[in-house]
């Protein structure tokens, strides 16, 4: 609520890099309703895609991971499950589908926010509850040292902090004392400078920043996923998290590290949806776009692995026919022999 306080107190004048961002996810939210009016039915893919990919980059992230061939069959189907990990991937899936089935109506609060958890951690003990114990944010070397990098709010003051944290934003959207997106980015800030839970507080977050860009008109986290974009420049994520946290507690911190980088997410969202909408040929080959565009944007050597990684919801039979399609047609070079043989992007000269 640091930020947040920070904020209302006195509104900053914003920086020059925030205007631009801000400007850019402006136009974007205007132009949202033509791409989603244009094509519905061929939308349906990115849906399915977004959600694949959300919830895995999500838990990945955090360091939990499932077998990839079980992904889809997690995220569309109602398999028994095997393991706790699949458990917390299922667990976010719902939580991603109950936001984008409620969008805006669904309030931010500290409701909502229990909810989140209970839903992304599943059946564990203190699923939906505040932390009972202190919540340091640890980093360790590969030496064996370790340092605190940041102390949350204690055990004690983490009811009234959440308390103050989603008033401060419900005033700041009805007094508009500050553009809502970064209200939005602003809010994320506090929330893990908070650390409500014992754990999942990272998930936890970018549920919390899906919902609030709903509550800021723009949507485009239903069809690209937001948490990919934040595990792809992940180290930059943690980088600006810990710039932004210095003096948090004293509300004497430099907010706008983190702000502009949940900005940017958004824009390259934004960015990526306009893109892939103008792509998209019809549903028979969506499928088929997906592993185009990833090998568009993998850079250098690649092998099916990696195409199996950017594109979740396609079969590895399906990725090695593509393969062997783009090749036939000059557009990709095979590197080796065998499962694990490379490929390449063809360079064209004229």
């Amino acid at each position: 609520m640091m930020t947040l306080r920070q904020l209302a107190a006195e509104p900053p004048t914003i920086p020059t890099r925030t205007s631009w961002y801000l400007t850019d996810l402006a136009e974007a939210r205007g132009k949202q309703e033509l791409f989603t009016r244009q094509s519905p039915q061929k939308l349906k893919v990115l849906r399915d895609h977004a959600l694949i990919e959300s919830t895995i980059s999500s838990n990945r992230i955090e360091g939990v991971e499932v077998d990839k061939f079980r992904v889809a069959t997690l995220i569309f189907g109602k398999p028994a499950l095997r393991d706790r990990d699949e458990e917390e991937v299922r667990g976010y899936r719902d939580a991603l589908k109950l936001i984008h089935e409620s969008g805006a109506k669904l309030p931010i609060s500290e409701v909502t926010i229990k909810k989140f958890h209970k839903i992304s951690r599943g059946e564990i003990w203190d699923a939906g509850k505040y932390k009972e114990k202190n919540v340091d944010i640890i980093q360790t070397y590969p030496d064996g040292r370790s340092r605190i990098r940041f102390q949350t709010v204690s055990p004690d003051e983490t009811p009234k902090a959440m308390a103050e944290m989603v008033e401060l934003w419900k005033l700041g959207l009805r007094e508009k004392w500050i553009q809502p997106f970064v209200l939005a980015a602003a809010l994320n800030l506090d929330f893990l400078g908070i650390h409500p839970f014992r754990d999942g507080n990272g998930r936890v977050s970018r549920l919390l920043f899906l919902l609030a860009s709903y509550h800021c008109g723009l949507e485009v986290g239903r069809y690209i996923s937001l948490e990919r974009l934040i595990e792809e420049n992940k180290e930059r994520y943690y980088e600006v998290l810990e710039q932004s946290s210095a003096q948090w507690h004293q509300g004497k911190h430099d907010p706008w590290p983190t702000i502009d980088f949940l900005l940017y997410i958004l824009r390259q969202a934004c960015k990526e949806f306009e893109q892939r909408v103008g792509q998209i040929k019809s549903p028979r080959g969506a499928k088929t776009e997906l592993v185009e565009h990833a090998i568009e944007t993998l850079s250098g050597e690649f092998g099916i692995t990696d195409l199996e990684r950017a594109c979740p919801g396609v079969s590895r039979d399906m990725i090695r026919r593509l393969l062997r399609d783009f090749k036939a047609e000059g557009r990709i070079e095979c590197l080796g022999r065998g499962p694990g043989a490379k490929w390449r992007k063809r360079v064209i000269t004229s």
